[in-house]
């Protein structure tokens, strides 16, 4: 278990007698505060954790990394180069960790404790889907190991320390997703992480705006192969090119999954069964499997894939894995609620690229009933902003029997959908999200299907929230 030794030992290589109280977790929130856990008070324009740490020592915390003074009198151990530091004494708990940084502290620490453990490491990144392969991945690995992973989106210089400072001895694999907002943004994870299996998702425009061009977000993800040691496995999407192309920058060993029978590990014989999951045939090797899983929409096949993928190369039997993928699945982002008018709402307002905004309208085509499709703005895509909403609008006039667009980049997606011959009186542009549940309670009917779709800062999560039945 992680102690409170473990953490003076990583920051200046001391682990005094007294130090063994141990650290149940590492929060950043004080909210989130349990007995025995360790607070990171980060700084912030906004919000300043200095403020919170009396709140976090009143619900258990036992220390508490500083890099600023504080208005209490805790008692205080001066962590930073030049200190006058004695640990022969003890120090009283709560106690207050004063440190040049305090993510640097936190950064430190968790590098430090997982060196000290025994355990296969799994990272993933990808533009798409992270996050769903994150927990099928993990479930998978769960049917044979003590398996921890990131929770929500903590997947990056913050959340993904934290999560490594819960790792226990208990453990024995960790998959942790990673994400890219600026090059070398993975790398530095990886080096914290010290993944042995990396897997990648895809390589999309989202996020373009910060991290550049496709090109550049090609070269971020590729850090996380290139991490990898030779003994080590990158399992690599087959159907993207940007990801195929990776084989040749990793020392490790090279598993590729996909649609196309060139891969090690692949399906055909997709059919989607709307919100009933999915079905086919996946091959590898002399192996053919027909498998039905809870996962909805056809292109949640390479998320299986991909949960295959690595329960392959870790070495389960087929049975762990076919549990791991029909048991151990929920669906994170798109929600299925049904509206008082008995319309059917298919909630995936979490998020919004191309590449997820495509797989939630073919998802729509796969439903009976009259489709409506509501797309909002997708934001950050930087120079793909136009191309990006175009191809939605063109697929969307070939899935919905209705669109309606909501904010000024969403226009495009209009623009596209009158090029074709989609019918005029059915394409309805809006401003904002209020302006969508004003116009959807008074036109939706029983038998509706309504995609809800665009980026989180769009909210257009209020449009469900407001359209949903109230039981």
């Amino acid at each position: 278990m992680l102690t409170l030794g473990d953490i003076l030992n990583a920051l200046v290589d001391q682990r005094p007698a007294w130090a063994t109280q141990v650290i149940t977790d590492a929060v950043v929130d004080s909210r989130h505060t349990i007995p025995g856990a360790l607070f990171v008070a980060m700084p912030g324009e906004q919000v300043d954790g200095h403020r919170f740490v009396a709140n976090a020592f009143e619900r258990g915390a036992v220390c508490a990394f500083v890099q600023q003074d504080l208005p209490e009198p805790f008692p205080v151990l001066d962590l930073r180069p030049g200190a006058a530091l004695n640990l022969g004494a003890g120090v009283e708990l709560p106690c207050v960790l004063r440190v040049e940084d305090t993510l640097t502290a936190l950064q430190s620490a968790a590098s430090y404790w997982r060196r000290q453990l025994d355990i296969k490491v799994v990272g993933i990144t990808g533009s798409v889907g992270k996050s769903t392969t994150k927990e099928l991945v993990a479930a998978v690995l769960g049917q044979r190991y003590s398996t921890l992973k990131n929770s929500g989106n903590l997947n990056n210089e913050i959340g993904l320390p934290l999560t490594v400072l819960g790792l226990s001895d208990g453990h024995r694999r960790a998959v942790l997703e990673m994400g890219l907002y600026v090059p070398g943004e993975i790398a530095f994870l990886c080096d914290l992480a010290q993944p042995h299996i990396g897997v990648i998702t895809n390589v999309g425009t989202v996020h373009a705006e910060r991290a550049g061009s496709q090109e550049a977000i090609a070269r971020g993800k590729a850090e996380l192969v290139q991490a990898l040691p030779p003994d080590g496995v990158a399992i690599l999407n087959y159907d993207d090119p940007w990801v195929r192309e990776m084989a040749g920058k990793t020392e490790a060993q090279v598993f590729y999954y996909g649609l196309d029978e060139q891969a090690d590990l692949w399906a055909d014989q997709v059919e989607g069964l709307g919100l009933e999951g999915i079905r086919f045939r996946l091959h590898y090797q002399n192996e053919t499997l027909h498998l039905r899983v809870p996962m909805i929409g056809r292109h949640s096949v390479h998320t299986a894939l991909r949960a295959a993928a690595v329960g392959l190369v870790d070495g389960l039997t087929w049975q762990e894995i076919v549990t791991g993928l029909r048991a151990g699945h929920t669906q994170l982002r798109l929600v299925a609620v049904r509206t008082e008018s008995g319309a059917l709402l298919l909630d995936d307002t979490y998020n919004a690229s191309p590449q997820s905004t495509l797989a939630a309208l073919n998802l729509l085509d796969e439903m009976d009933g009259r489709k409506v499709a509501v797309l909002g703005d997708m934001l950050e895509l930087g120079p793909y902003e136009h191309e990006g909403h175009w191809k939605m609008g063109l697929r969307a006039a070939e899935v919905a029997d209705e669109l309606i667009t909501i904010g000024e980049r969403a226009r495009v997606i209009a623009a596209a959908v009158r090029r074709t011959r989609f019918p005029e009186e059915r394409i309805v542009e809006l401003e904002d999200s209020q302006q969508a549940i004003d116009y959807l309670r008074e036109k939706l009917r029983t038998d509706d299907v309504v995609l809800v779709k665009g980026s989180r800062g769009m909210r257009m999560d209020r449009i469900v929230a407001s359209l949903e039945a109230r039981s």
